[in-house]
């Protein structure tokens, strides 16, 4: 792991930082020697467990058009089909240009804070069971921990189970 940094003006990096501050989330920033692109190679990385790695998923919600983050237990796949049927959130994929575009970040990279513009947000209750996860910090090889709980309660996502 390296060491914590100070991320350079006008970064996605510097984005994650300002917003959590403004959050008043207690959050530093770790740039990585190796990848953290996949929750596996975050989760190595970071020296968790693969459950304690947020992934930032982005979707386009089929009904209205809009960008949806999901964040997911790096343990945890997310079932399109069940979150349809429970939450009545329709899903589809979305185009890496336009998450880049409306979010401020490239897939890979996705942080739950720091986007370009607002987005709804939801959270797996899976990753409340941990005292610390590892979420993106605006770049594939950074990361920043963080207790899930105090996460929640900055960015009021919808909690959901992202499978039965």
């Amino acid at each position: 792991m390296s060491e914590a940094i100070v991320p350079k003006p006008g970064s996605s990096m510097q984005r994650v930082a300002l917003d959590a501050e403004r959050l008043g989330l207690k959050i530093e920033l770790k740039v990585m020697d190796q990848s953290t692109r996949t929750a596996e190679e975050a989760a190595t990385a970071c020296g968790c467990e693969v459950g304690q790695i947020v992934k930032s998923l982005v979707f386009e919600n089929a009904d209205t058009g809009k960008l949806i983050l999901l964040l997911v237990s790096g343990d945890r796949n997310a079932d399109l089909s069940y979150l349809s049927e429970r939450y009545k959130l329709k899903l589809k994929q979305c185009d890496g240009r336009r998450v880049r575009d409306e979010t401020g970040f490239a897939i890979g990279g996705v942080a739950p804070i720091g986007h370009a513009a607002p987005i709804a947000t939801y959270l797996d209750e899976s990753l409340l069971r941990h005292g610390t996860v590892w979420a993106a910090a605006g770049r594939p090889d950074s990361v920043f921990s963080v207790d899930p709980k105090a996460l929640a309660a900055a960015i009021d996502p919808t909690i959901v189970a992202v499978k039965d």
